[in-house]
């Protein structure tokens, strides 16, 4: 009898469990579509150009999820901005969809600046917008090639290749207009200093390639030796004659650490 007790209470809380797990089942599959909301779609609301605590809760409120996917920089766009978002707005989608956001950064990258000079206007610009920087003022100076980049400034100051500015940064550019009209004389540069070589040129607005000599360690200190084209001419007569040249031409000047008097040499004669 007690045998038989026994084995009818097993059975008992066997069919017990074994009802408790099917309710469990049940429930369980039965609160699936709440709990994943089955069926249930939002169309994704417009969050670019928000901040992004703004369309955090904007999406939050709707049932999406929220997460930041990447940073890049729009100078145009407000700091900390949606510049993107995916899936794109006013799609239909199940609640519950994380949404992806590409956020405005809150400071401009750095980036190199290129080498400019002798590109054309216009491709030196695309090569600027291309980099995230931007063209700012153009001057124009005398030079054989016309509306090409003579110089590249930042901030009114020459900058280097490679040098690294913030992106959205404003480059402005001197550039080559062409010969000029008028002719003036050769200047005689023989025995300068290099730097008042230098600035004289310029303010002359005349070109010039150099060569140094093997012994300039210096070339602030160094002296020009040799230019061409020189002062003078010779003419039919065995007279000297004023050699010309124009605005944006070009002088070639030769460079030594020893300095030579005007009158030594008869390079500037010849």
């Amino acid at each position: 009898m007690f045998t038989y007790l026994k084995q009818k209470s097993l059975l008992v809380n066997l069919l017990i469990v074994f009802f408790l797990v099917a309710i469990i089942i049940l429930l369980f599959f039965g609160s699936l579509d709440f709990l994943t909301k089955h069926g249930e779609y939002e169309k994704v609301p417009d969050v670019t150009g928000q901040s992004l605590e703004k369309a955090r809760k904007i999406l939050e409120d709707k049932g999406f999820e929220v997460e930041i996917q990447d940073s890049i920089y729009i100078d145009s766009l407000p700091k900390l901005s949606i510049v993107k978002q995916i899936p794109e707005p006013n799609a239909t989608v199940k609640v519950n969809r994380t949404i992806y956001l590409t956020l405005n950064r809150s400071q401009p990258p750095m980036v190199e600046m290129p080498n400019l000079v002798g590109f054309t206007l216009r491709n030196a610009q695309m090569y600027l917008e291309n980099l995230g920087l931007h063209l700012g003022d153009t001057s124009f100076r005398p030079d054989i090639a016309k509306n090409a980049v003579l110089e590249q400034m930042y901030k009114g100051e020459d900058i280097k290749t490679g040098t690294k500015v913030f992106m959205g940064s404003t480059i402005d550019f001197v550039l080559g207009n062409g010969i000029g009209e008028e002719e003036m004389l050769v200047p005689n540069l023989i025995g300068k200093k290099y730097n008042e070589v230098q600035s004289l040129l310029k303010q002359l607005h005349i070109n010039y390639t150099s060569a140094i000599d093997q012994d300039v360690t210096d070339t602030a200190n160094a002296f020009v030796y040799r230019q061409s084209p020189t002062k003078y001419a010779p003419a039919p007569n065995g007279e000297k004659r004023f050699n010309k040249i124009k605005e944006g031409q070009n002088i070639d000047i030769y460079l030594s650490a020893k300095q030579v008097q005007p009158d030594s040499t008869v390079t500037e004669f010849q």
